[in-house]
């Protein structure tokens, strides 16, 4: 496997899935701004769109890809049977729990979004409008049992290029945003379930190749499928901790009005850079490294594990940096139109910097699970996420009256780097990791690159600063030029440097 192009092939999907969903929030923020319709649309989209990434982003291959991965050293007689017991228990579970929320979703939005309570129209319109968008959990979690499948055979492309479906469905009825003025948001929810089904079918078109789904109502609950099953609930916590911490930032900050956008639209910023610092990264290695680890190969081992923490603070830092420098540029050059005004641009970038304080730990918790999960040890991340995410619900709460939805992104950022330093500490305490001399070498010429180019960044953005002020109309044009100019800047320093070498883009781990 070629670590560097599998994670670019990855990571070109993903970028276009984000901008798609950039121009996708763009065409919100015209239409609904940070109003009472955005929220409730917000937290109808939120709860599955969480779901989705609990199971896509890395949780459901963290428990599957190492079990399916044997069973394919094994025979493609056994790698199927294990597939199909595993597809049939998801598909009755899944449609038993999606039938039983649909039914209970009084109860459930009052869970999720209890400050909508007092606002008898807000909760009716939350209720029917998540009714709406929760059957696409159903069909997206299937979706990301053949994406396991075809990332188990190191088939990455079509896996990373479903989400995109979403974004052009949501996209072409937002262009008809005016035409349906209030009723727009029962079309957007519409589109999201849509969606789902859309990406299962597509995805079973270039699964075939592999595995041919077959169900049953016969069950068959085999040690293999008990084991499996044991570690997907401990893998949705650990892998999904930085998604749950968003979902119960959501939760409390439903009490504020406006504030469930605001934590929105500065999510949207920095889950680019997570899903290639992170997501990609830990996705791609887990296939490799658990193959590396049953051959006990420590050589590789060692190699592969020092080459992706590398890679992912090598995209991680910089993306930090700028946020930190122009969060506020950002924002109001991305969503700063229409309905969204000033004053939802200065909260929303106020979430984003202290979200980007955060950032490499995000990032970093994906890929140290990572190095748990293809050792089959689910468990322990698992404990760590716990109790990561009571930190972040006691921060949260106490200091909620006080200071508002801000306290929100700053525990979520205080509780992920706990988590990630407990994660890294565990790995060398179970001997799982351990730093060779070419990481310290690269780490030190990434931050130099780094903070020059932020030197450089934030020149940029105070030399075009009158172009840049949110009545301006072509900010958004300035802000991808002062990205794209910064980002040219710290490839060239990195390599001039030798932070990063041409010649790694053809090595194989």
């Amino acid at each position: 496997m070629n670590l560097i192009k599998s994670t670019g092939t990855f990571s070109f999907f993903t970028i276009i899935s984000r901008l798609l969903g950039y121009l996708r929030d763009i065409l919100i923020a015209i239409f609904l701004g940070t109003g009472p319709l955005a929220d409730v649309f917000f937290v109808a989209f939120r709860i599955p769109n969480t779901f989705r990434r609990l199971f896509s982003e890395g949780t459901f291959n963290a428990a599957f890809v190492p079990s399916y991965a044997s069973e394919i050293a094994k025979g493609k007689e056994q790698s199927d049977k294990f597939a199909n017991d595993i597809f049939n228990l998801l598909i009755l579970g899944l449609l038993f729990f999606t039938l039983i929320i649909e039914m209970l979703m009084p109860l459930f939005i009052y869970l999720i979004a209890p400050g909508f309570e007092g606002e008898s129209k807000k909760m009716e319109l939350a209720i029917i409008l998540t009714r709406i968008t929760f059957p696409f959990l159903f069909f997206i979690s299937l979706s990301s049992f053949f994406s396991a499948i075809l990332n188990s055979h190191n088939r990455f492309a079509v896996a990373s290029a479903a989400p995109i479906i979403l974004n052009i469905l949501l996209i072409g009825v937002l262009f008809f945003g005016k035409v349906l003025d209030d009723e727009l948001v029962y079309y957007l929810s519409y589109a999201v379930t849509i969606s789902g089904i859309i990406q299962f079918i597509f995805l079973y078109f270039f699964v075939k190749k592999f595995y041919s789904p077959s169900f049953t109502f016969k069950i068959s609950i085999n040690d293999k499928v008990r084991n499996f099953f044991k570690k997907l609930l401990p893998s949705i916590f650990s892998s999904g901790v930085t998604q749950i911490n968003i979902l119960v930032g959501t939760i409390i900050a439903s009490f504020q009005a406006s504030a469930v956008s605001y934590l929105y639209y500065a999510d949207r910023i920095y889950q680019i850079n997570l899903a290639i610092a992170g997501v990609a990264i830990g996705t791609v290695i887990l296939p490799q490294l658990s193959r590396y680890i049953s051959e006990k190969d420590n050589d590789k081992i060692l190699i592969i594990q020092n080459k992706a923490l590398e890679l992912s603070l090598f995209l991680s830092i910089p993306a930090t940096i700028a946020l930190l420098i122009a969060s506020e540029e950002i924002i109001s050059a991305l969503f700063g139109y229409g309905s969204f005004d000033e004053i939802g641009v200065k909260n929303s970038a106020k979430a984003l910097f202290y979200f980007s304080i955060g950032l490499p730990a995000f990032s970093l918790i994906k890929v140290f699970s990572s190095f748990f999960f293809a050792r089959n040890n689910t468990k322990l991340p698992f404990y760590i996420s716990s109790i990561s995410i009571l930190l972040n619900i006691g921060i949260s709460v106490y200091y909620f009256n006080s200071l508002g939805f801000i306290i929100i992104p700053i525990a979520t950022t205080i509780s992920s780097w706990f988590n990630c330093v407990l994660l890294f500490i565990f790995l060398k305490k179970e001997n799982f990791f351990e730093f060779n001399l070419v990481f310290f070498n690269r780490f030190l010429r990434i931050s130099i690159s780094a903070i020059l180019m932020g030197l450089f960044f934030n020149y940029l953005i105070i030399f075009f600063q009158d172009n840049l002020t949110h009545d301006q109309d072509f900010k958004s044009i300035y802000v991808v030029g002062i990205v794209l100019l910064g980002l040219i800047f710290y490839l060239l320093i990195a390599i001039l440097i030798k932070a990063f070498k041409i010649s790694d883009i053809n090595l194989k781990y």
